[in-house]
């Protein structure tokens, strides 16, 4: 009885251990949600915002941040993973159904490409930016506010200029993971 009581703790023990290591793994992002088929992770650290966002789909995902209409001035990320290599691009939203590059607009490349994959027909896309990069053509992201993000993605076609297949608008507290 005693040797099965150990046994039963042990296991236990083990695998509360197996999964709080799995977890500590996991866990790269403070925060997470699921947009019906999209998901989007991310972290403040310090100055910045690490971003991990996923969709199904081979073609583009983007996210934006802080549009005043649709797209309309927000600070938008968009990219591919194509031939293992990871395309991003800085983007502006010019009104509520356009954007362009922030280097074309007079703006400057403020994403840091942390990583991507596409696998099993699903692309995902890592990076980071600052929550105040000082260029007119980004928003200033306030972790301790209510920020407005727009994700969404495109079709199973490499190139920006395809028409996305999903979009959705949410309100997010970037500071504690809090969706309105």
């Amino acid at each position: 009885m005693l040797q099965q009581r150990i046994v039963r703790t042990g296991i236990a023990a083990l695998c509360l251990f197996l999964s709080f290591s799995i977890t500590c793994f996991a866990a790269d992002y403070q925060h997470s949600l699921d947009i019906e088929k999209m998901h989007f992770s991310w972290s403040v650290n310090g100055d910045q915002l690490a971003v991990k966002i996923s969709a199904p789909t081979t073609g583009w995902v983007a996210i934006g941040f802080n549009p005043t209409d649709k797209m309309k001035d927000a600070d938008i990320v968009i990219g591919y993973v194509k031939d293992g290599k990871v395309k991003i691009e800085d983007d502006f939203g010019m009104a509520a159904t356009l954007h362009k590059s922030d280097t074309k607009i007079g703006g400057s490349e403020n994403v840091t490409v942390v990583g991507g994959s596409e696998e099993n027909g699903i692309t995902t896309l890592e990076f980071t930016l600052p929550l105040n990069s000082g260029d007119d053509k980004d928003t200033v992201i306030d972790p301790a506010a209510d920020t407005v993000v727009i994700v969404g993605y495109g079709g199973d076609r490499d190139s920006f200029r395809m028409k996305h297949v999903f979009r959705e608008t949410l309100t997010v507290n970037l500071g504690n993971g809090q969706k309105k």
